[in-house]
């Protein structure tokens, strides 16, 4: 007599429950619809600064000059200004006079006069008009600054909101959910057929995976949006930073994620959870920080790009101003990607020995020591 063969159910790899728990996480993001606004709004917002940007370029007002006479094929060769042809030095003054133009420029009476022009104004000189029209001696700058100064402000304030809105919002998801499972007592369904350690990757691949889309997407609109707007040569200066900030980014939030994760781990109830991870979230905070107000201090730009939860801002900023050398990205990349594993492993202690303690908050010392 024969018996059925009943089927045999073996446990998931380590592989396999990494990618289960990802796509968990995945599919709970994409359901959600303050995430999907939240992105969308972080997209609309960057696609209306480039517009903003390029309107702005585009609509820059120019001096209005009357001309008299002779004087307009001096005027005209600066293509600087905006011309009001008048027929006398009189009607020229008039103008001046009511305002209808900043300054008129007439045929000069002096023999000593280089350009054969003078330069009429109402109560002060117009600098813009004297320094357009005035013959300048050959310049010579010892050490040209790379980038004008508030754009290269722009774009430090630039990066550092998008790592800070990104960081923020993925690190308190991950931090929401290991507290909801382990409030719900879901975790102790979860442990019994996959590790706490596959638990814990698979919630840092699945968040760590969304939030380099959304920089990956910004990133892509950004860049289509100044090619349209005629923006090219922007382009060319930032794009160069954008794939390292994507880069770097990709890291320095692996690391931020292992934190959140393990920090909330930490306690039972979701009131607890911004008590719990606040010193994360003070770490995300500082490189936003310090390119709002050290943008233009060198110094202070290479320590940053050295220190691993502020590479990520610091050392793109750095590229776009020209201040790194050709080397310095990738160094500075090893030094995180190394810091980030060692985050990753102390992470995981402390996840590993908090998750299934419940009620009071687990300290530091003992979630790292058993």
């Amino acid at each position: 007599m024969s018996t059925a063969t009943r089927p045999v159910h073996t446990a998931p790899t380590f592989a396999q429950s990494v990618w289960l728990v990802s796509n968990r996480e995945i599919s709970a993001r994409l359901r959600s619809k303050s995430f999907l606004i939240a992105t969308g709004i972080l997209l609309l917002l960057s696609m209306a600064s480039v517009i903003v940007g390029s309107i702005a370029s585009q609509n820059t007002s120019r001096t209005k000059v009357a001309v008299v006479g002779t004087a307009i094929s001096v005027v005209e060769q600066t293509e600087a200004f905006d011309i009001v042809e008048a027929d006398t030095v009189e009607e020229a003054e008039a103008l001046v006079r009511d305002g209808t133009v900043d300054a008129a420029v007439t045929p000069s009476t002096s023999a000593d006069s280089v350009l054969g022009i003078t330069v009429i104004a109402l109560d002060s000189a117009p600098s813009d008009v004297l320094g357009t029209l005035s013959v300048s001696p050959e310049l010579k700058i010892l050490e040209p600054a790379e980038q004008d100064g508030f754009l290269a402000y722009l774009v430090a304030i630039g990066f550092g909101i998008i790592f800070l809105m990104s960081a923020t919002t993925f690190g308190a998801t991950i931090a929401q959910s290991v507290v909801e499972e382990k409030q719900t007592r879901i975790v102790e369904i979860l442990m019994s057929t996959i590790s706490v350690r596959a638990l814990l990757a698979g919630k840092v691949l699945g968040n760590s995976l969304m939030a380099f889309a959304q920089i990956v997407a910004i990133g892509l609109l950004v860049s289509i949006g100044l090619a349209v707007t005629g923006q090219r040569v922007l382009l060319a200066d930032v794009g160069p930073a954008i794939v390292w900030f994507a880069v770097f980014f990709a890291f320095g939030f692996v690391l931020l994620a292992a934190l959140y994760a393990a920090t909330a781990s930490m306690v039972s109830r979701q009131e607890d959870v911004g008590s719990a991870t606040s010193p994360v979230l003070f770490l995300v905070m500082i490189p936003y920080f310090m390119v709002v107000f050290f943008n233009d201090n060198p110094l202070v730009l290479a320590i940053m790009s050295y220190v691993p939860f502020s590479a990520p801002v610091g050392m793109p900023v750095r590229i776009f101003l020209g201040q790194a050398e050709w080397w310095e990205p990738v160094l500075s990349l090893v030094v995180l990607a190394l810091s980030t594993m060692v985050v990753i492993l102390i992470g995981s202690r402390i996840y590993s020995n908090a998750l299934l303690r419940m009620g009071a908050r687990v300290s530091l010392r003992e979630a790292l020591h058993k």
